[in-house]
């Protein structure tokens, strides 16, 4: 009887350990959309407000500079780092002739956080995923 009674519980406590651990997956795959909901955001509000994007980049055309689309379509292709060159560590890829415009605004992007710019490409990215929509 006592063997019965101990197996019955083994059984009970692996059961509730198996709920656990699925429960903490479960928490972990939704922290992690989550956090890239937040960095969309995040981004968003950088590149429509303190980063002021907006006023060059528009999202399926070309302005000042090039579009959202043009710029991913082409960082994708070529396997650009957007972030090394918005950190200036990278040679522009896109349209180097509007360089010279896009230097007077790393005065602001120099202050970003390398959250904030990873942020900023996350934006531009889903932007770019959802452009039909």
């Amino acid at each position: 009887m006592q063997k019965t009674i101990a197996f019955l519980f083994g059984i009970i406590l692996f059961s509730a350990s198996c709920q656990s651990e699925k429960k903490e997956k479960e928490k972990i795959a939704t922290s992690a959309k989550n956090q890239e909901i937040s960095a969309y955001d995040l981004g968003k509000n950088i590149f429509n407000g303190k980063g002021k994007c907006y006023t060059c980049h528009k999202t399926d055309k070309k302005s000042i500079g090039p579009s959202i689309h043009e710029i991913i379509k082409v960082y994708t292709e070529q396997n650009g780092d957007l972030i090394a060159f918005l950190k200036q560590e990278a040679e522009p890829i896109v349209d180097p002739g509007t360089y010279a415009v896009m230097k007077t605004n790393f005065a602001i992007i120099k202050k970003f956080t390398p959250e904030e710019l990873k942020a900023v490409e996350t934006y531009m990215i889903n932007v770019n995923k959802n452009k039909t929509q």
